[in-house]
């Protein structure tokens, strides 16, 4: 059998993914796709190609003029739709023992119960809330058995009181203050009891809403992250409202009530304690260091700017790097020249904030030394702890993480950290996605299936040109599920039941091994034999999948064994799956803030534009709550 050749295998590589370029026809499915739960929906690509009357192969006659290759578009970023407000339907809030006690009343005082006479108000209160809040609303009070929850003796009471206090610290935990502002009724001795209730079941109502939305969004997120772009793929949680305004009845502490409702995992809790830091920081300490650098500095190299670069090392670096560089930067005299003892020093800087450590100063490493401004840390900080209540509120003793921004990944056992390495991630126009799922399937020595999108768009000039080009690159070749030679298929005719598949190799485009974990984007991890990526900082380069610089230490690690046994397990050659002994979490996740496993917040670029994208999201739903309040 021909193998491809190395060079081959280089553009091939970048293409392991459907979901960011294209699909897979349904007679292009391998053993292993099966395996990993099929090739799924495609819901966020699209192709769209003309299909022949008869889409059976066919000769293409002399002058015939050629079919016009199908287009094929990547996932969207869309213009985000907040949940619309509503009316609440006061409508049988009211109660009509009340409500006719009150009309037929004679000169004689009624003895009317204080609630009874505060709640035949309610069904003159306006408020505005969304759909789900609305319904959890009119179900409890046109309830006239539930009592009301926020006043009492004609008066806001203390539970009322505390509700409120947490609604006003709504900005500790990440959320906008202003969307669960609610202001009491004043008065005085003298004001007339009619207006005072009318202004207090009025309240009741506002304050309930504004809980239930406070609820709400802590559990799920302010957003919808489906809307707000095809890349992002969750099912958004379910929050029992109607149930907790019972809770909310019976609790004895509401603060605590409702402060728990927020994530209880230890990467919030983190991420809270930063926000809260760099709040309370002066908005500029003055310390902040700039480096003009034109290109890239390198060993040997002289700038006007070192100065300023061991100036930012010093306020940056950790204690133990200026410890151990103590007489080098004692001694440094803001000399220009980047001397053998200073590369020694950025290195180490390097090394410490998980760059490339080979001294070179390019933009990643003057970014690292310059910081960010608190501003936006404090944006990203707001955005993923959004992010965070989109994942489940405790994400496992076991599970591992890929974050993209930081082009790493993390593997947890027992809540500890025990295995991290490099990754590279889809770029900017093959992005990964962001969703969550289960590591079920380690394949050794896989079959990469090609993708009906680069049997078009990148196969099929080719085969055109040399319909013999396939069997001389060492693929496997099936129409309607039957092998065939590359040379005996009419390339001009409709690819839609034609299947291509890169056999096991030291060249195959998914190295020694990939990890599954069934989705509906065909994503997965996988060795490479691109190995020089992993050099480089930035290391968006995939066309979707995720690339592991240690992919054997991962696969031990999901399946509970040891490097040695799957190297056993690549030697033999063979194609094999191999289950994981217990499925557990995968988070495919994008946060450019996020805590390290010593508890320190690091901060990454945001490669995608993503995070602007839900920044403009939350920006859009403070717009639509406070224009409709």
């Amino acid at each position: 059998m021909k193998l491809v050749t190395k060079a081959t295998a280089s553009v091939l590589a970048l293409s392991c993914c459907l979901s960011a370029i294209g699909v897979t026809s349904a007679n292009a499915m391998t053993l292993m796709d099966f395996i990993r739960g099929g090739q799924g929906r495609q819901q966020s690509t699209q192709v769209s190609a003309p299909v022949p009357a008869n889409p059976a192969q066919t000769m293409m006659e002399p002058g015939q003029a050629k079919l016009p290759l199908p287009t094929v578009s990547a996932p969207k970023y869309y213009t985000y739709k907040a949940d619309a407000m509503r009316l609440v339907s006061t409508t049988h809030f009211a109660d009509p023992v009340v409500t006719g006690a009150v009309a037929d009343a004679s000169p004689a005082p009624v003895a009317v119960d204080t609630e009874l006479s505060q709640r035949r108000y309610l069904a003159d209160a306006h408020v505005m809330a969304t759909n789900d809040v609305a319904k959890a609303i009119e179900s409890y009070y046109a309830d006239q058995n539930k009592p009301l929850l926020w006043i009492a003796d004609h008066a806001v009471t203390d539970k009322a009181k505390a509700a409120m206090a947490v609604l006003a610290d709504a900005g500790s935990v990440g959320l906008d203050p202003s969307d669960y502002a609610v202001t009491p009724p004043s008065f005085d001795a003298a004001a007339d009891p009619v207006m005072r209730d009318r202004a207090l079941t009025q309240f009741e109502l506002a304050l309930s809403s504004k809980v239930l939305m406070f609820v709400q969004d802590t559990v799920r997120g302010r957003l919808d992250p489906n809307r707000i772009s095809g890349y992002h793929d969750f099912k958004r949680k379910d929050v029992n409202l109607p149930a907790t305004l019972d809770l909310l009845r019976a609790s004895p502490d509401v603060a605590a009530y409702l402060n728990s409702s927020n994530p209880s995992n230890q990467q919030f809790v983190l991420l809270k304690a930063e926000l809260a830091k760099l709040r309370a920081e002066a908005s500029s300490d003055g310390s902040h260091i700039s480096i003009s650098l034109t290109g890239t500095l390198k060993p040997g190299g002289s700038s006007p700017e070192m100065a300023n670069i061991v100036k930012a090392i010093q306020h940056r670096g950790s204690d133990a790097l200026k410890t151990a560089h103590a007489g080098v930067l004692a001694s440094y005299l803001g000399t220009p020249d980047y001397t053998p003892d200073l590369v020694s020093l950025v290195e180490d800087f390097q090394k410490e904030k998980g760059l490339t450590s080979d001294g070179v100063i390019g933009p990643s490493s003057v970014r690292a030394m310059v910081g960010e401004n608190n501003d936006t840390k404090i944006q990203k900080l707001i955005i993923a702890m959004e992010q965070l209540r989109w994942l489940p509120p405790e994400l496992g003793p076991r599970y591992v993480l890929i974050n993209q921004p930081a082009f790493m990944v993390y593997y947890y056992n027992n809540n500890q950290e025990q295995l991290s390495m490099r990754v590279v991630v889809g770029g900017k126009q093959h992005q990964t996605f962001f969703f969550e799922n289960q590591v079920q399937t380690v394949e050794f020595n896989p079959f990469w299936g090609v993708p009906q999108s680069i049997i078009i768009n990148e196969m099929l000039p080719k085969l055109r040109a040399d319909p013999n080009y396939l069997d001389r690159m060492g693929y496997q070749v099936e129409v309607g599920g039957q092998a065939v030679a590359s040379s005996s298929v009419d390339w001009y005719g409709s690819t839609k039941n034609i299947s291509v598949r890169q056999p096991p190799s030291g060249d195959n485009a998914l190295g020694e091994l990939k990890i599954l974990f069934p989705n509906s984007h065909a994503i997965y991890m996988h060795d490479t034999p691109q190995k020089s990526f992993f050099k480089k900082d930035m290391r968006a380069l995939s066309h979707g999948c995720v690339r592991l610089a240690d992919p054997r230490a991962m696969a031990a690690a999901v399946l509970n064994t040891t490097v040695d046994d799957v190297a056993k397990q690549i030697a033999d050659g063979q194609n094999k799956a191999v289950a994981v002994p217990q499925k557990f979490p995968i988070y495919i996740a994008y946060f450019t803030a996020w805590p390290n496993k010593d508890g320190v917040v690091q901060y990454f670029n945001d490669v995608y534009d993503r995070d602007a994208a839900t920044q403009k999201a939350l920006d859009t739903t403070t717009k639509s709550r406070t224009a409709q309040i």
